[in-house]
């Protein structure tokens, strides 16, 4: 069976990472429907251990001093840092009219296993991702060292038990983002066989 279109199939061909959007803001029905696209996720025990922090305005600028918080904890010297750098990582948040921060706060109870309770956070990203992306919004997940700095956890308010997954910036896409190369699948893909 040839499958010739398909709405779900060719959002995920489809999607990309944009990180350059326009500072039209979002209607707050789109921001919604992403996060109940990504409570659908699947989760084993059902635990639903994601949480999410969606950032407008100037709570963004909250996020920015917790990231240059971070930036200068990591010096010896942070006076040696220059301002111009300090305000560079201070504006970062400023990227996207919307910023959705996204946890994990795993439960500590028998047979729950933290990296599924991150899997399914994850999948939860995924599928917010593919929503924006089918209400014509870009998105970029962004994670590094800042998500697991204790600035940026105190910021969520997380605890040392939780993570940090990325930060979802969002927007409508200010250019058309640039082809994918993935390795093709018969590379990374071994079938077995009785």
């Amino acid at each position: 069976m040839t499958i010739t279109s398909n709405a779900i199939l060719d959002a995920i061909n489809n999607r990309r990472s944009v990180g350059k959007v326009t500072e039209e803001i979002p209607p707050t029905e789109h921001i919604q429907t992403m996060l109940e696209a990504a409570i659908t996720a699947p989760n084993h025990h059902h635990t639903e251990p994601w949480r999410f922090f969606v950032l407008t305005g100037d709570a963004r600028l909250g996020l920015g001093d917790a990231l240059v918080e971070d930036r200068l904890s990591g010096e010896e010297d942070p006076s040696s840092i220059p301002e111009a750098v300090i305000e560079k990582t201070r504006q970062k948040p400023l990227r996207a009219p919307v910023v959705i921060g996204v946890a994990v706060q795993p439960q500590q109870r028998a047979k729950v296993w933290e990296v599924e309770e991150v899997c399914s956070t994850a999948a939860a990203i995924q599928n917010m991702l593919l929503a924006a992306h089918s209400l014509g919004l870009a998105t970029m997940w962004r994670t590094g060292d800042p998500c697991y700095s204790e600035p940026v956890k105190q910021f969520f308010g997380l605890g040392e038990e939780d993570t940090l997954l990325g930060m979802i910036y969002v927007g409508y896409p200010a250019s058309e983002p640039a082809a994918r190369n993935r390795t093709p699948v018969d590379q990374v893909t071994t079938w077995w066989d009785s």
